[in-house]
């Protein structure tokens, strides 16, 4: 088990036609002591794998900005909307002025990049077994296979996590969460560094709001608590209420 975030390491058998990254975190049985004095010594171990991901992530950064490509990377718990978001943007944004190419990140199976590239989009599948994030090491892997053309949008489907996605920079440009309104309005208050690291935050599912127990207004107001200048959309990718928003904020990356 990974001592910084809890997951497993190493990419999983299936998956179809993605591809397959190494989790490349070490492990704390290889390298900390199971004793409850060995606590230093992860903490010394988080410090190692954090640096070496902050690295890795400066590298993509710079590559990214030679080819003038903007990373925005989109995260949320599972079930939030992320892909439907992600096909409705890729089908409404093709053929504009900027190319829109995207990065999947699942556990397992090839089905979410199946549905981006239904949609028109170039997209690369990264598995990643049990380990419950992306990481800049992954990412550089994808850029490689994705190529993006001059000038592009890549956007990149992180692993349904609201916790450790928010640690691992992957030299993205901005940083977007998404929460739905069949969640709890409390959530930026139970996961405070995942929304305090956000450039926005999207609340998805505004069609439902009629039918479930959901305050957009105090979400919100719990979201800028812990960080005063988050911008904030709400929307619906199913209907494409606020779309437009969403589709200003990204012309605003480049």
């Amino acid at each position: 088990m990974c001592g910084t975030c809890g997951c497993h390491g190493g990419p999983g058998e299936g998956g179809g036609p993605g591809l397959a990254v190494p989790h490349a975190h070490p492990h704390d049985h290889d390298q900390v002591g199971e004793s409850p004095s060995g606590a230093g010594e992860t903490i010394t171990l988080e410090q190692r794998v954090l640096g070496k991901n902050e690295e890795l992530a400066d590298r993509n950064r710079a590559w990214l900005a030679r080819r003038s490509v903007v990373a925005v990377n989109l995260m949320s718990s599972p079930g939030a909307g992320k892909t439907t978001l992600l096909e409705r943007t890729v089908r409404d944004l093709t053929g504009r002025d900027r190319p829109v190419a995207v990065i999947e990140g699942d556990q397992e199976t090839a089905l979410d990049a199946e549905r981006i590239r239904r949609a028109g989009g170039s997209v690369v599948q990264v598995n990643t077994g049990a380990g419950c994030h992306l990481d800049a090491e992954m990412v550089e892997g994808a850029l490689t296979a994705l190529d993006p053309d001059t000038g592009s949008l890549v956007l990149v489907e992180n692993v349904g996590n609201l916790v450790c996605p928010a640690l691992f920079d992957l030299g993205e440009r901005s940083r977007v969460v998404i929460i739905s309104v069949t969640e709890g309005t409390d959530k930026p208050l139970k996961y405070p560094y995942m929304f305090a690291v956000a450039d926005l935050v999207i609340i998805n599912k505004v069609d439902l709001l009629p039918y479930v127990d959901f305050d957009p207004d105090q979400c919100v107001a719990y979201a800028r608590s812990v960080n005063p200048g988050l911008r904030v959309l709400t929307l619906s990718a199913t209907t494409g209420e606020g779309l437009d928003a969403w589709y200003e904020w990204l012309e605003g990356r480049a």
